[in-house]
């Protein structure tokens, strides 16, 4: 068939790579456009742009889908006569007569097992949520969010210390076999997109920075599911208090280790030691890992507390706003 990959970030390009070596024939590549960022602030293509771009294939930027804008790239996707366009994580709502443009719609690759998780950060609430099993979703995108018929899905158990970064990358690769055959199916006429059930519906919109607030307050496995599924994106963090008064400080976190037999510690409250620095929570302690002190790379938990000379009893979490 004749395919248009629709997508932007990092996780799409396993499904973009898997089509260029799958027996149909991508002939365009629809993709955000270029993005500031670096310290220069400078434009660079998306990471789907760049791929498909190295291979040869035209590569449609538009800022959006509708109105004169949308009308342009309409016509040229019109020109281009895709049988089917395979999308994920795009980030752009198509309109309906854009839906209806390939004979075969549109086939989005979800990374969840819908009807869980519709939404923008599907792999993220699920660790949060403290699922243990996840998986991703072939649906026929339509107006409503997330809610096509679905083509097929594949599970996958939540390892216990996986951040969403690394579920996610793993979801991307075996999703991308999960849509090369799906498009199979299309192709040979056998596909059935069952309809989602009405049960079981869970939304999962997109994180914003205060997300990734650890509450000491809540259980052990609760903080350590909320900076998982907040690694790498938007960041797991907590608030240093300042020294003399003055305002406190952000330290983002990365994986902690649970420590269960440590229940003296009142929540956020650290207890700081030559080679590791415990932090209570509303269950039991937490040691913490690798930490970035505002401005600073990340280091151990115990070399900043060398360096900013914390000693036990400092609690952390005071608001900083």
């Amino acid at each position: 068939m004749r395919v248009i990959f629709a997508g932007t970030p990092e996780p799409a390009l396993p499904s973009l790579r898997a089509l260029l070596d799958s027996r149909h024939d991508v002939v365009g590549v629809l993709t955000r456009p270029d993005a500031r960022r670096g310290r220069g602030r400078s434009l660079h293509p998306s990471p789907v742009a760049a791929a498909a771009q190295e291979a040869g294939i035209e590569v449609l930027k538009p800022e959006g889908l509708r109105g004169e804008r949308g009308e342009a790239v309409a016509a040229r996707l019109r020109e281009l006569a895709p049988d089917v366009i395979p999308v994920v994580a795009y980030g752009n709502l198509v309109p309906p007569a854009l839906l209806e443009l390939p004979a075969h719609g549109w086939a989005n690759l979800h990374f969840s097992l819908l009807p869980a998780w519709r939404g923008a950060a599907p792999v993220q609430h699920a660790i949060i949520a403290g699922d243990q099993i996840t998986g991703a979703s072939v649906f026929q995108l339509e107006q409503g969010l997330d809610t096509g018929p679905v083509y097929g899905t594949l599970t996958t158990d939540i390892a216990a210390d996986e951040t969403a970064g690394d579920l996610l990358a793993r979801l991307a690769d075996a999703g991308a076999q999960l849509l090369v055959s799906v498009l199979n199916t299309i192709e040979d006429g056998t596909a059935v997109a069952q309809p989602q059930p009405a049960e079981g519906v869970s939304l999962a919109p997109k994180l914003e920075r205060e997300d990734g607030r650890v509450r000491w307050t809540d259980p052990a496995l609760a903080v350590d599911r909320r900076i998982r599924g907040t690694t790498p994106a938007p960041g797991a963090w907590t608030a240093v208090p300042g020294a003399e008064g003055a305002s406190p400080s952000r330290l983002k976190l990365a994986r902690v280790q649970l420590r269960p037999e440590v229940t003296d510690l009142a929540a956020g409250v650290l207890r700081v030691s030559r080679h590791e620095v415990l932090v209570g929570t509303g269950s039991h302690a937490v040691a913490l890992g690798k930490v970035a002190p505002a401005g600073k790379s990340w280091m151990t938990a115990a070399d900043w507390a060398r360096g900013a000379r914390l000693a036990d009893n400092v609690e952390l979490g005071a608001r900083d706003d």
